[in-house]
């Protein structure tokens, strides 16, 4: 059985499975925090181009939180030691940056989270790397078709957790994508990551019932051929077991009374590349 906990201003809260209940302070602290998370995505889309390192991304990225007077929640997190994740091409999630320079027709995943006054704006955005062919463009925009639908099922009086990865896994398959069920969204707001876990796939009708106050995020982790997912050694790295491409987008959201508010949404209006 599925339990909630409401939380109360100022109130410390824990990983303890329950699914939190936010009001109207989370609800601004995590726009707050959401919008800064949106801001840091939009600046730098004129400068991921062939050339560019992921380390000098992060470094951005870094900069760019401290100056929004937030810090980066990764850097620390369980011995993660930056600022943002950079996954490249085949890469599905928590790419490392480095000295590694992009390269033209690359695809790239920079996923933010500046912990602002106490609350998590988590994202992430795909970004086109000079001249990019037609296939990864494809799937580039079902992803973020993907992640949109998930957030229209969310928003659906009497929603439950399972309709999001239903939409999500349906409208991949119709493209012979495969749908990483490796990682998945989960819960937010003052903790990192909490309760609920928000899985890809599913069926209608299953899993929690939405509930307005509940703060989680939705992230399909989408691949050109096969689903299946490999962690490197480095521990943090996942890739596609053959070496297909692979794109992602997320958003932060919140249950409200009347449907879905999203704190990550780009201030800009640069939702999905091309960002001309």
């Amino acid at each position: 059985m599925t339990e909630y906990q409401v939380i109360e201003s100022d109130q410390t809260v824990y990983r303890d499975g329950t699914i939190k209940l936010h009001g109207a302070e989370g609800f601004e602290g995590m726009r707050k925090a959401g919008r800064l998370a949106a801001e840091i995505l939009d600046e730098l889309t004129g400068f991921v181009k062939p050339g560019v390192t992921t380390g000098e991304i992060d470094d951005l990225v870094r900069k760019m939180t401290l100056d929004g007077g937030a810090v980066p929640a990764t850097m620390g997190y369980r011995g993660y030691a930056h600022s943002c994740c950079t996954s490249i091409n085949h890469v599905i999630c928590h790419g490392i940056p480095s000295e590694k320079a992009l390269k033209d027709g690359d695809i790239v995943n920079v996923d933010v989270t500046p912990l602002l006054d106490g609350w998590h704006g988590d994202t992430s955005r795909m970004f086109f790397v000079g001249d990019v062919p037609l296939k990864a463009r494809k799937l580039v925009d079902v992803t973020y078709e993907c992640l949109m639908l998930g957030i229209e099922a969310a928003s659906k009086p009497g929603a439950r957790l399972g309709d999001i990865g239903a939409v999500i896994e349906t409208h991949a398959r119709q493209f012979r994508y495969g749908v990483v069920q490796e990682f998945c969204g989960h819960g937010l707001g003052r903790l990192f990551h909490d309760a609920p876990e928000v899985i890809h796939t599913g069926r209608m009708g299953t899993g929690p019932e939405l509930k307005p106050g509940m703060f989680f995020t939705i992230e399909p982790m989408i691949n050109l051929g096969r689903p299946h997912a490999k962690l490197l050694r480095d521990g943090w790295t996942a890739v596609t077991r053959d070496k297909s491409l692979s794109a992602q987008f997320e958003h932060s959201i919140g249950i409200t009374e009347n449907g879905v508010e999203i704190f990550t949404e780009s201030p800009k209006g640069l939702h999905k590349p091309p960002y001309s």
